[in-house]
């Protein structure tokens, strides 16, 4: 990420099934579903939809693989790979290989800055609606004062083992898949301004959205997310959703990265950062770990923007994030499937006329609010059901009653499917079912339950 003045405007948990993701806007031309948001329900948890097309895990080994290349390069070329300088090529060079090898078609873009010829690396994978492009992109140069690990070694290999995983894959998306690594960021976003300027008209008009990735791995990390274009943010905190994971809207990096240039020209633009220079609240700790009181990256544009200054954690959530994005965006199927179950099966006691008690479902990879016509099903163990008081809660804290309480209902259990108007409620997010046994001498649990959408 490019420098900046403070006081100017600032400009693994691993994947489970969930479902498919339905996307308006840049979905809309024959997009996707890709649903492999991952959860952090409760034991017992499981989703009954299949996913259409699920984004695979991006394995973490790989991504810090080329960081390691990228550290090399640079301690055999001067400890930089700042625009102009040996160590940016060999940079290029290496990330050229591995695409060329995987099957990508490649071309260099040469641009000149500051007196020294730039490269912007591009690569586009076979197939899909040439006028309706995808794109990724994250610059791959650094400053000359460090290797430039994090800024942005991270976001460049997190794109680089994305792209090798389509391949490995062979996934053929529905729309152009296109990645970029850019030249002279750091001298003012330089070479992603090239590209964009020299786009023809016609050209800019299929780039249906960019996806900006800089700085994944920042050592004492937040969760950041663009706010530019609706249908995007709403990819990426559909992803954290899944993993329980809070995001905030991204504003330190407003303006110095590589989705400005794309973004001025009305392109859809959005992307993840896990911080830089910016200082960690007290309530970004809390909710986040790490240290409060200091910067989310100390080496930013530094020396010791190393290997050692890698979070592993923030790296391997954001690289998986970057691939969910790539199949939720290109691929075809519009919709979740009707009837996607969400499940949980573990037990909970029930104290005899006590406090209430909750289970939880964490519903993800859907978009928007829950239907007019949500279907909670119940499985309760009780020897007095008419003891038995049981609401739905949804993510924001609203209840719904399923079931008051009744002396005269003197059966055993609770097990029915409740119809529940839940149309104000953003689907994603953790559900919950509560109950409480408001009388005495009677026992039992909650078996099961489950939300259909």
């Amino acid at each position: 990420m490019k420098l900046s003045v403070h006081g100017a405007p600032h400009i693994s948990v691993r994947t489970a099934a969930a479902a498919g993701l339905a996307l308006a806007g840049l979905l809309a031309a024959g997009a996707s579903a890709a649903t492999a948001a991952p959860t952090t329900a409760a034991a017992g948890q499981r989703s009954a939809a299949a996913p259409a097309l699920a984004a695979p895990d991006i394995p973490l080994a790989n991504v810090k693989a080329h960081l390691t290349q990228l550290s090399s390069i640079a301690a055999a070329n001067g400890g930089n790979r700042a625009h102009g300088r040996p160590g940016y090529l060999a940079s290029v060079n290496y990330v050229r290989g591995k695409l060329d090898a995987a099957g990508f078609t490649t071309s260099l873009q040469q641009f000149t800055s500051g007196g020294a010829t730039g490269y912007n690396l591009i690569a586009d994978w076979p197939g899909g609606d040439p006028n309706q492009v995808i794109m990724t992109g994250s610059h791959l140069d650094s400053v000359t004062s460090g290797a430039g690990m994090n800024d942005n070694g991270s976001g460049s290999s997190a794109t680089l083992e994305t792209a090798l995983t389509v391949a490995r894959s062979g996934y053929q998306p529905v729309k152009h898949l296109r990645f970029a690594w850019w030249g002279a960021e750091e001298l003012g976003l330089v070479g992603s301004k090239y590209y964009v300027n020299n786009l023809p008209a016609a050209e800019r008009t299929k780039i249906k959205g960019y996806l900006n990735f800089d700085m994944l791995g920042s050592p004492n990390p937040g969760y950041f997310v663009y706010d530019d274009d609706p249908t995007i943010e709403q990819t990426f905190k559909d992803y954290y959703a899944g993993l329980g994971v809070p995001t905030e809207i991204e504003t330190e990096g407003d303006g110095r990265s590589d989705h400005t240039a794309f973004k001025n020209i009305g392109i859809p633009v959005g992307g993840l950062f896990a911080g830089a220079d910016y200082i960690k609240t007290a309530a970004q700790a809390t909710k986040w770990g790490g240290t409060s009181g200091q910067a989310f990256d100390r080496c930013y544009h530094t020396s010791c923007d190393t290997t050692a200054n890698i979070n592993d954690t923030a790296l391997d959530r954001n690289s998986d994030a970057v691939a969910y994005a790539v199949w939720g965006l290109s691929g075809e199927t519009p919709v979740p499937p009707a009837g996607t179950v969400f499940e949980n099966l573990a037990d909970v006691a029930i104290p005899d006329n006590g406090a209430a008690v909750t289970s939880s479902l964490t519903v993800s990879g859907r978009t928007g609010n829950a239907p007019t016509t949500l279907k909670v099903g119940v499985d309760i163990k009780h020897t007095w059901r008419g003891d038995l008081v049981v609401d739905l809660v949804a993510p924001d804290g609203t209840a719904y009653r399923l079931k008051p309480s009744s002396s005269g209902d003197s059966a055993d259990n609770v097990i029915a499917t409740y119809t529940v108007n839940a149309s104000s409620e953003v689907a994603n997010g953790v559900w919950k079912l509560k109950v409480q046994d408001i009388a005495a001498s009677d026992t039992g649990y909650i078996d099961s339950w489950k939300l259909t959408f």
